[in-house]
């Protein structure tokens, strides 16, 4: 079917789904994940990537996208729950309007999915976008419409109607179709590259987006670190999904104070790692950035060959701090390593870059704490890496090139609604319609401003403002 004839079903199936209760839209997720989770190995084996073991594939991205999906059965009903805003802060000159806000449907959501955690990734933000009451299409990433077609086919399975989760091709120019057609929102995970030519396009139509672009992410060694401790952390989550996680660690900084301990801890964990795979365009990115880094003084021990399709763990020394290598959002298994006097250098070398998606940080909880309040980033992690920021409970979104707007928790719920105001007055005295008469409207307004606002002489404001109210010419004298 057309991305435009896609859409249009879509739209025409969300109008029903939009007045379906929140509890009645859960009851289909909650029979969805429980039929996928009676089959764990077999929904695992519909993601293509060869890379990984079954069981790491459970466990990066069944587990997670079925522990979101109950997170959003607990808490999406009170979310979305429509909210009426205290009377206790309503102005006294709105007297008798009532307020209530609801977090409505958008429409139809466009999911554009990533290669490299290809269901958890795209399947949280679709499961998000039903649940929030809207219709989602979601194009997949090249080679793995197999794991959203089989999460589209457990929630038909329990009953949701079919325009309401669809699942296109996997090619750039559906994609490219279906922008062009005008969804309602648009959620990106991939590159910064390709976030850029997404918002170029939704600029047209003006769709709103959010943007999970990738990522250069730092850590930082404080002294006080267990170097062991922190060398296990930083090798397991570089290495982790073969060192395609937007959220890696790329660059670490360590205190001088803490390297000799932690340097070959991490040396020795990084030497003992397979090769990774590195794709052809990827080396041809990575190389020339490697290049620079050379010219300037960076080293690295591994050799790289330029037309191997694997690379061992480059763990580079000395690469000047304005390389091109550190703003680059590479999924490579680079890592660059610098030491500091101190932290606030560390932190304000990495705030200085353009990606800010997350960072780690490694010490003791006090000073760790004060370390991860100075960085600019989406998301912190104290004494860990990567693992945590699968909670469902949080949201996930980046800074500056790192794109804007979260997915996933309760935050990344309420991106798939907007608020819808409906107000109701209910005073029979409606001064904004009465006008002219004897009331002077300035000296009125100056007083109610002078009573509400100046905090002084409240009762010379009180006073005035009946007088305006009565028609009195003269203000009233000061006390």
């Amino acid at each position: 079917m057309e991305p435009a004839l896609l859409l249009e079903a879509a739209r025409r199936a969300q109008r029903g789904w939009a007045g379906v209760p929140v509890a009645g839209r859960l009851r289909l997720v909650r029979h969805a994940r429980r039929a996928l989770a009676r089959a764990p190995v077999s929904f695992a084996s519909t993601v293509a990537r060869s890379d990984r073991s079954p069981a790491e594939t459970i466990a990066m991205e069944v587990l997670p996208l079925l522990d979101a999906m109950r997170f959003l059965e607990r808490r999406a009903a009170s979310v979305l729950r429509p909210r009426r805003p205290a009377r206790s802060d309503r102005p006294v000159w709105l007297w008798g309007i009532d307020a209530i806000v609801e977090p409505a449907p958008l429409g139809v959501v466009l999911v554009v999915a990533p290669g490299n955690y290809p269901l958890f990734l795209a399947g949280v933000q679709a499961v998000q976008a039903l649940v929030a009451g809207n219709a989602v299409i979601v194009k997949p990433a090249p080679g793995e419409r197999a794991c959203l077609a089989a999460l589209r086919g457990a929630f038909l399975l329990a009953g949701l109607p079919d325009s309401l989760f669809q699942v296109t091709d996997d090619s750039v120019e559906t994609a490219e179709k279906l922008v062009a057609a005008g969804p309602d929102k648009v959620l990106l995970t991939g590159s910064g590259a390709t976030g850029r030519a997404v918002l170029r396009a939704c600029a047209e139509t003006l769709t709103p987006t959010v943007m999970e672009l990738a990522g250069n992410d730092a850590a930082i060694v404080l002294a006080g670190a267990n170097p062991a401790r922190a060398a296990d952390a930083l090798t397991f989550a570089f290495a982790l999904n073969s060192s395609q996680t937007c959220i890696a660690p790329r660059r670490i900084f360590v205190e001088r104070a803490i390297a000799d301990a932690f340097v070959p801890a991490l040396e020795q964990r990084l030497a003992a790692l397979a090769p990774m795979p590195v794709d052809a365009r990827t080396r041809a990115r990575l190389l020339p950035l490697l290049s620079q880094a050379a010219s300037g003084g960076a080293t690295w021990s591994a050799n790289i060959d330029a037309r191997a399709e694997t690379s061992p763990p480059l763990l580079i020394r000395n690469a000047p701090d304005e390389s091109a290598l550190h703003a680059s959002d590479l999924f490579a298994p680079v890592l660059s390593l610098r030491v500091v006097d101190a932290w606030p250098e560390a932190v304000q070398l990495a705030n200085a870059q353009p990606h800010a998606l997350g960072a780690s940080v490694f010490g003791p909880r006090a000073e760790a704490a004060k370390v991860a309040a100075a960085l600019d980033v989406g998301v912190v992690t104290i004494n860990d890496a990567v693992a945590a920021t699968a909670d469902p409970r949080i949201p996930f979104g980046g800074r500056r090139q790192s794109g804007f707007g979260v997915t996933r928790g309760l935050e990344g719920l309420l991106e798939l609604t907007q608020p819808k105001v409906v107000l109701d007055n209910r005073a029979r005295f409606r001064p904004h319609l009465r006008r002219g008469g004897r009331v002077n409207e300035e000296r009125l307004l100056a007083a109610l401003v002078r009573l509400l606002h100046a905090g002084e002489h409240r009762r010379r404001s009180l006073r005035e403002l009946i007088g305006a109210l009565r028609g009195r010419k003269k203000p009233v004298e000061p006390d």
